[in-house]
């Protein structure tokens, strides 16, 4: 795998580590209601979704290898150009159901492409 594949997977992975972080410990509540948590979990999907943008232009097999990434970068997009109409139980939805898988993902695709 190419480095600079490498380099945007590691961002995706380090978007979501974040995030996780920043909701270990949260409710949907919580989240709703905090102004400094959901711009913070936003952007971090918007840094995650253009990285995987990134690697889509530069390196399509890697990309193909990860699932929903088509959904990850439209999700940024939607995040990025249509702020006024996002839906926070959307957003929180995806942190509690997709992020622990994409994580795992992303993990064994470094992994992979540490291997000479």
């Amino acid at each position: 795998m190419r480095l600079e594949s490498q380099k945007y997977l590691f961002d995706v992975l380090e978007a979501a580590n974040l995030i996780t972080e920043f909701c270990a410990n949260e409710s949907y509540e919580r989240y709703s209601v905090s102004a400094l948590l959901r711009s913070a979990v936003e952007r971090q999907f918007v840094i995650a979704g253009e990285a995987l943008s990134q690697l889509g232009k530069i390196d399509l097999a890697t990309f193909e290898r990860v699932p929903d990434a088509r959904q990850i970068v439209s999700f940024r997009n939607q995040l990025v150009h249509g702020y006024q109409t996002i839906d926070d139980l959307v957003v929180w939805g995806v942190v509690m159901n997709d992020l622990a898988r994409l994580r795992a993902v992303v993990e064994a695709l470094l992994e992979e492409g540490e291997t000479p």
